[in-house]
């Protein structure tokens, strides 16, 4: 008796997820975690609106969502200056990233990212066989210019930015991005990963005309719009590139609730200026917080805060255990040397008193 015959690649493979969930880690310690401040999460949650619509749609759980997702991506139109034309719906920043990379990265393509950037981005190449092209961070931030020379030596199909960064929370100017565009070579596309768009500064943000084909933008409702359970995020970039998503996109793969929360909380720009400000008070109390341990918080235009530990990444190991063990959820970046660093999402005052008290036991535990 035989089982599944699998493809060399996907035997070459390992059986692994990008992140451990804070939910693992909970049954390995055996207690919930007393703050969970480890997956860029917004614990604000979203606009009491957009939990009335997901609730409303309950009863019509029984149908599919449409799959043109009409409503929601003519109000993203709308938000964004451009057309439905423009835009793709899919499940979170991580499924339209696994869609872009099965577009475009046949088995042995070369894609170009960051050292230490986003995993998932390398995960879905990885899995569609693309052949991954790494440059290190320049001061803790992501290194456009030398990721388009990576681009041109090695040919790549596609090159990763997040803009603001994540693991970092550094962010490169709108104006430094559009000046960069002419540097992409031909036939490359840059995936411009915008999903803490809503927390950084409008100097940020560039201004990339919708029909440019060099560019295609990401981003995502589980952020600013506090929906991460919901799954739902959206790619924008010129109708021609859009169009190709449906040869491939998974056309149901989106749940009615989570639409139906989406555009209302889009509609609620009140709410989501609410948690920005919320947002900001809880990364000047992490800086502080940081501080008043002898640690240097980096600037962040995201809802976390990167601080650094001072020392190198065995260091910045063992003080992420010792909040752990003590109950607080928290991450770090992957590569030397940002691993010198652990990064802390936002959450609320009584989240960030556990930090608080939890931060000097484990740097002492760490010495």
């Amino acid at each position: 008796m035989t089982g599944p015959r699998y493809p060399d690649l996907i035997e070459s493979l390992p059986a692994t997820v990008p992140f451990v969930g804070p939910e693992v880690q909970e049954r390995q310690r055996g207690a919930p975690f007393r703050a969970r401040l480890g997956a860029n999460e917004s614990c604000f949650g979203p606009s009491p609106f957009a939990v009335a619509a997901m609730q409303d749609e309950a009863a019509e759980i029984w149908k599919y969502a449409d799959p043109t997702f009409f409503d929601l991506r003519a109000a993203l139109a709308a938000h964004l200056n451009c057309t439905p034309a423009n835009i793709v719906l899919g499940e979170g920043i991580d499924g339209l990233l696994g869609y872009i990379v099965r577009l475009l990265v046949a088995p042995g393509d070369a894609v170009v990212t960051s050292d230490g950037a986003y995993p998932t981005f390398n995960y879905h190449v990885s899995g569609f066989g693309g052949t991954l092209h790494k440059v290190p961070y320049r001061d803790d931030h992501e290194d456009l210019p030398t990721l388009l020379d990576k681009a041109r030596e090695t040919g790549a199909k596609l090159v990763y930015l997040s803009n603001p960064d994540n693991p970092m929370g550094t962010w490169l100017s709108g104006a430094r991005i559009e000046a960069a565009l002419d540097a992409i070579p031909e036939g490359t596309v840059l995936a411009l990963d915008e999903a803490y768009a809503e927390f950084a500064p409008a100097e940020a943000i560039p201004g990339i005309a919708i029909d440019d084909p060099r560019v295609i933008r990401f981003r995502t409702f589980s952020k600013g719009y506090g929906m991460a359970g919901a799954r739902i995020g959206y790619a924008y970039g010129a109708d021609e590139t859009i169009r190709a998503f449906d040869k491939i996109r998974n056309h149901f793969g989106m749940n009615r609730f989570a639409v139906a929360g989406a555009l209302a909380a889009l509609h609620d720009q009140t709410w989501l200026s609410e948690v920005i400000a919320q947002v900001n008070e809880a990364k000047a109390r992490i800086a502080a917080i940081a501080a008043d341990n002898g640690l240097n918080a980096l600037p962040s235009a995201t809802n976390f805060v990167t601080v650094d530990c001072g020392r190198d990444g065995d260091f910045a190991r063992k003080v992420l255990t010792g909040l752990i063990e003590r109950g607080v959820f928290v991450r770090m970046p992957f590569v030397a040397p940002q691993d010198r660093c652990i990064r802390i999402s936002t959450g609320f005052p009584a989240d960030l008193d556990v930090l608080a008290e939890c931060l000097p036991e484990a740097l002492r535990a760490a010495s």
